[in-house]
């Protein structure tokens, strides 16, 4: 089953050095039609203008995913988290766990910065809080789906839950693919560009959840920037987290 999200249905949130795009419930936002996704609580499409801090705050048991669209992203924390800053491309993972601090920021005075935040549930509760981040060339992903974070971790940065983020930089007209196993689901989503997804047409900020499907294929049908998030469907939440 494919279920298509167009761009004007994400919900839209701005303030004086911020804008964002909430696809599930958070914060003040809530949606309960769209509070999570399998084992992914948050996804959004975050905008900071130049300078911007987003203040210290703190979670617990979640793993904040963020992958950096453009300009460059900065990362602060209390527990002595890797350095940066983060250039478009880059991924990184911070385990909250037990409970810490973290503060999202634009490292450039003069460019706006652009970035995706995913809150993944992790298998475990109380886990230590550490920060891992990798950064992956532009020609890496190019013209298929690059993985970047998995629960194997290695060559790619490690979450702790069985799941996965891909990315991809395609040309007009490549196509890829990617298979689900069983009780897995996909959330697509269009970064820019349009693609096809089956016979449903995709633009930038649309996105689809895929459920029940053995696999999907993804067709550019101009140059598209795209990332997928593949995660468990049924889990046993651990731990208790904490939103903003």
């Amino acid at each position: 089953m494919i279920t298509i999200r167009r761009d004007a249905e994400i919900y839209d949130v701005k303030g004086d050095w911020f804008r964002a795009r909430w696809h599930f419930s958070f914060d003040t936002y809530r949606d309960p039609e769209n509070d999570s996704f399998g084992a992914m609580r948050v996804f959004n499409d975050d905008r900071l203008i130049p300078g911007a801090v987003w203040p210290l705050h703190p979670h617990r048991d979640v793993e904040g995913l963020t992958y950096v669209v453009e300009g460059l992203f900065r990362h602060e924390d209390n527990v002595g988290g890797a350095p940066g800053p983060l250039p478009a491309g880059s991924v990184q993972r911070m385990t909250l766990g037990s409970g810490a601090w973290h503060s999202e920021q634009n490292a450039s005075e003069t460019e706006p910065m652009r970035f995706i935040q995913i809150w993944i549930l992790p298998d475990a509760p109380g886990l230590p809080p550490g920060v891992e981040q990798r950064v992956f060339p532009r020609e890496d992903r190019a013209n298929g789906l690059l993985k970047v974070i998995g629960p194997e971790g290695g060559p790619v940065v490690k979450v702790h839950q069985n799941a996965s983020v891909f990315v991809a930089s395609l040309d007009r007209g490549v196509e890829v693919s990617h298979s689900l196993g069983p009780d897995r689901g996909a959330y697509v989503y269009v970064i820019n560009g349009r693609a096809s997804l089956g016979s449903e047409q995709l633009s930038t900020g649309d996105a689809a959840k895929v459920t029940e499907e053995e696999g999907i294929r993804i067709r550019a049908d101009e140059a598209s920037e795209l990332i997928l998030v593949d995660v468990p469907m049924t889990f046993t939440p651990v731990g208790v987290w904490a939103g903003r």
